[in-house]
C-alpha cells in the first residue's frame, strides 16, 4: 500500500512509512544522547583516577564541552543538510561522534578525554535528524513524530541510569566510551538502509524564508531558547555534584541507579496529567511557569537537604518531574511559534542554545564546586530558575494567539 493510500485509509493517523521513519530516526537520536547520558552518572568519580581529574573545574568542563561543540555546529550541520541532503550529513556526524568516543576511550589524561568529548559533540546531527523527521511526515502528525524523539530521549536517560554503573564496573569509563562509539557505527546501516527517503515535496507557491534576524530575535522564541539553555545547564550542573555526594555517603557508584532510576520514573509518572491538562485547556505556558517555580523551590531545598540518600532521592524526584514536564513542552512551543517556512532555522537555534546550556552548566558548576562548595551550585541553579521565570512571564499561549489573529 502506498503512502497516499495509507493516508486515505487512516486520515489523521501516522502511516506505516511515517512510523518507520520517525521511530528509526528517534532511535538514532537516542543513540547520540546515550553518549552523553552514560557518562553523566559515573564520570565525576572516574575522573579523579586520571591525571588532571582532581580539578573539579576541568571535570565539569569535560562533561560540558560536548554541549559546546554540538551547540556551535548545530546550525552549520542543519544548513549543510539543506544543501547536500539529510542522510549524508547524518552519516558524517555519526562518524565524527564515533572517532571522538574512541579517542576518549584511549585517553590517559583529562585533556585528551576533553578533546574526545568535544569531537563527540562535533557530530552535531540533532538539527538534521529533526529536519528529516519534518520532511518525512505530514504537518498534521508532526507532533506525534516529535513525541517519539522525546520519548526515546527519556527512555535512553532512564536506561543509562541503570546500565551505566554495572557497565562501568565491568569495562570502566573507557569501555563506556567504546560502547557509545560502536553504537554510533551501528546506527550507520539504519540511516542508510532502514530510514525511508522522504517523499518529494509537493509543488506549492514559493514562500520566502524569514530573515534570520527575525527568527533569532523573535521575542517568543528568545524566551523559549533561554528556557532550554537554563534547563540543560542545571541538568549538567547537578551531576557535577550529586555523584560525589552519594559516594561520600558510602553508596558505591554501581548502586547510584538505586537513586536515579526511581527519581526519573517518578518524574515520568507525574508529568502525564499536567501535560494533558495544559493541552486540553490551552495553558501550556502556564504549566511551564509553574514547573519553573517548583524547580526553583527544589534547588532551594537542595541547599538544606543533602544529608542523607533519602533526602537526595526525594529532591531528584522533584527535579525530574519538573525537568520532564519542561523537556516535553518546550519543543512543541518552539514549533508553534516559529514561522512555517523557517522551522529548520528556529530548531537549529533551539538545539544550539540547548547544547550550550549543557556546556555552561558543566563548566560553571565545576568552577563553583571547586572555589566554593556544592551548595553554591544549587543556589546558582535556583537563581537561574528565578531569572527564567521572569523571562517566561511574558510568554503568550500559541493557541490563543492564533485565535486572536484569526478574528482580526
Amino acid at each position: 500500500m502506498s503512502q497516499e493510500q495509507e493516508i486515505d485509509v487512516q486520515p489523521g493517523k501516522m502511516t506505516r512509512t511515517e512510523i518507520k521513519a520517525s521511530a528509526s530516526l528517534a532511535g538514532i537520536f537516542a543513540l547520540r544522547m546515550l553518549g552523553l547520558f552514560l557518562i553523566l552518572p559515573v564520570f565525576a568519580v572516574y575522573a579523579h583516577k586520571i591525571p588532571g581529574g582532581d580539578d573539579e573545574f576541568l571535570v565539569g568542563l569535560t562533561l560540558g564541552i560536548y554541549g559546546l561543540t554540538q551547540g556551535l555546529l548545530q546550525i552549520p550541520f542543519g544548513v549543510a543538510s539543506d544543501r547536500w541532503g539529510r542522510k549524508p550529513v547524518i552519516v558524517v556526524g555519526l562518524l565524527i561522534f564515533a572517532v571522538g568516543s574512541f579517542l576518549a576511550a584511549v585517553a590517559d589524561q583529562i585533556g585528551l578525554v576533553m578533546l574526545g568529548r568535544a569531537l563527540q559533540g562535533a557530530g552535531a546531527i540533532s538539527a538534521a535528524v529533526t529536519a528529516m523527521i519534518s520532511d518525512s511526515v505530514r504537518e498534521r502528525v508532526i507532533t506525534k513524530a516529535m513525541a517519539m524523539v522525546g520519548a526515546s530521549i527519556g527512555l535512553t536517560f532512564a536506561l543509562s541510569l541503570v546500565i551505566a554503573p554495572p557497565l562501568n564496573e565491568l569495562f570502566g569509563v573507557p569501555g563506556l566510551f567504546v560502547i557509545t562509539g560502536l553504537l554510533a557505527l551501528s546506527a550507520l546501516p539504519v540511516i542508510l538502509f532502514v530510514v525511508p527517503n522522504p517523499p518529494a515535496p509537493a509543488v506549492t507557491e514559493e514562500k520566502r524564508p524569514s530573515r534570520w534576524q527575525d527568527v533569532t530575535f523573535d521575542p517568543e522564541l528568545l524566551r523559549l531558547n533561554f528556557g532550554i539553555f537554563s534547563l540543560h545547564a542545571v541538568l549538567t550542573a547537578i551531576f557535577v555534584v550529586v555523584p560525589g555526594r552519594l559516594e561520600s555517603m558510602d553508596l558505591p557508584v554501581l548502586h547510584h541507579w538505586y537513586v536515579y532510576l526511581p527519581a526519573v520514573l517518578f518524574g515520568f509518572a507525574l508529568m502525564v496529567a499536567p501535560i494533558r491538562w495544559a493541552e486540553r485547556t490551552q495553558n501550556v505556558t502556564t504549566l511551564v511557569r509553574r514547573a519553573i517555580i517548583l524547580m526553583t523551590v527544589t534547588f532551594g531545598l537542595f541547599t538544606y537537604l543533602m544529608h542523607s540518600i533519602w533526602e537526595i532521592a526525594f529532591l531528584l524526584a522533584l527535579f525530574f518531574t519538573c525537568f520532564n514536564v519542561l523537556e516535553a513542552t518546550l519543543p512543541g512551543l518552539i514549533s508553534r511559534f516559529s514561522p512555517r517556512e523557517s522551522k529548520g532555522l528556529a530548531l537549529g537555534i533551539y538545539n544550539t542554545t540547548q547544547n550550550i546550556g549543557l556546556f555552561a552548566g558543566g563548566a560553571v558548576g565545576g568552577w563553583l564546586a571547586k572555589h566554593f562548595c556544592a551548595e553554591t551550585v544549587f543556589v546558582a541553579a535556583a537563581l537561574l530558575m528565578v531569572l527564567w521565570y521572569f523571562v517566561a512571564r511574558g510568554q503568550s499561549e500559541p493557541g490563543r494567539k492564533k485565535r486572536v489573529e484569526a478574528t482580526e
